[in-house]
């Protein structure tokens, strides 16, 4: 649910009851991932997802019922074979989505409202909330800091909280949100619960070297796919604000120097278009040494030749080279600013999902991937499959 944290946090603000549908587990070809959330207010006003339209309806009533008898529920849509456009997702996916109402006097209402406000305002934060077990647990929530510290209770077991937190926050660090399972004492053994995480962390970082016209249009791709931009370049009459006025930052520095001292995470986004070997090659150097998501560099065939020679020559191994993707981008034949951009783009999406890039007519690859990740072949949806084995996470 913190996808809507920003309107969620409003209508809290505003003291309106609502009710929150979030999606807890996938399978197949459904369109959103856990945490995917639709939230329903008092007054009929509906906001968000949880499958791109194909049981939006259904989903719809849950929460208006929720709002009405003030209980949480469990409810799973899958595809019907026999008639398609019942109930469920025709894509051939199954979803299973937990409907908590947020009502005035329920005793986790402080708990939500703390973490929407957390989440509106980009802090880090987590929430827990048990998806699978007893009755009198389904829906109690934890609000997770980065500290371990946490808000709220799972059902007044102090040990589960303990653990629970102890989960999220391992879960926050690195910005995840799936699930995990656990017993009722805490322990990760079978027989228990399965624990929904929702991570909230401030945007991931699209540092772009070069303030040329090409780095323009990715600042505008970047920012629309939730990135937090800066434009860092050593000449100051190229990078100002009126040249890239959607940028969140803009550096005038030696990118290599820059990169050193600013602050970067296994999420963060490194795109090189200066295009001379005096500023990638040391800024290089470093970037291939960081614990970085992506790093890419602008170049034809013969500049990444001699890009990959100088970089071997400055001491760098045959795995940190590796990882540079040169010349940056997919192959869509792509010829003006916005189009190199939109093949940029495509190649940090491809790299963070495990896409192959390849078109989708006439793959036998799945089309949502990631959504369910089961290697024993148990079904995630399940009742009696043990949630607390690690292979059968079904995570985001």
């Amino acid at each position: 649910m913190l996808d809507i944290a920003d309107e969620l946090n409003r209508w809290a603000d505003q003291g309106r009851d609502f009710a929150v549908a979030t999606v807890v587990a996938v399978g197949g070809s459904a369109p959103r991932g856990p945490g995917a959330a639709l939230a329903v207010d008092s007054e009929g006003t509906a906001i968000g997802s949880v499958s791109g339209g194909c049981v939006e309806g259904a989903v719809y009533d849950l929460c208006v019922q929720a709002l009405r008898d003030g209980e949480t529920v469990r409810e799973r849509f899958g595809y019907s074979d026999e008639d398609a456009f019942a109930v469920g997702l025709t894509c051939g996916g199954v979803i299973e989505v937990l409907v908590t109402p947020v009502t005035a006097g329920r005793p986790d209402r402080k708990v939500f409202e703390a973490v929407l406000s957390a989440a509106a305002r980009s802090e880090a934060v987590a929430l827990a909330r048990v998806a699978r077990g007893p009755v009198e647990l389904l829906g109690s929530a934890l609000l997770v800091h980065p500290d371990g510290s946490y808000e709220g209770g799972l059902g007044g077991h102090a040990q589960l909280d303990r653990t629970a937190a102890a989960e999220a926050r391992a879960m926050l660090e690195v910005g995840r949100s799936g699930t995990t399972g656990l017993s009722e004492d805490g322990s990760h053994c079978p027989g228990g619960l399965t624990l929904l995480v929702e991570s909230s962390v401030p945007p991931p970082r699209m540092i772009v070297f070069g303030a040329v016209d090409f780095a323009a249009a990715l600042v505008r791709t970047g920012k629309f796919l939730g990135y937090h931009v800066t434009v860092c370049d050593a000449r100051p009459v190229f990078a100002t604000r009126a040249r890239f006025p959607e940028a969140d930052d803009i550096v005038v520095d030696w990118p290599h120097r820059y990169l050193r001292q600013t602050a970067t995470d296994g999420r963060t986004v490194l795109c090189v278009l200066t295009h001379d070997a005096k500023f990638d090659i040391p800024l290089l150097e470093v970037a291939l040494r960081l614990p970085v998501a992506f790093v890419g560099a602008m170049g034809s065939r013969r500049t990444h030749e001699d890009r990959d020679r100088r970089l071997r020559e400055a001491g760098l191994t045959e795995r940190e080279v590796a990882r540079l993707r040169s010349p940056i981008g997919l192959d869509l034949g792509a010829r003006t600013p916005e189009e190199t951009a939109l093949s940029i783009a495509a190649e940090i999406v491809a790299a963070r999902h495990g896409g192959s890039g390849v078109p989708l007519t006439g793959s036998a690859m799945p089309i949502h991937r990631g959504s369910s990740l089961c290697t024993d072949g148990c079904d995630p949806f399940s009742d009696t499959r043990d949630p607390h084995s690690r292979d059968c996470e079904i995570i985001r």
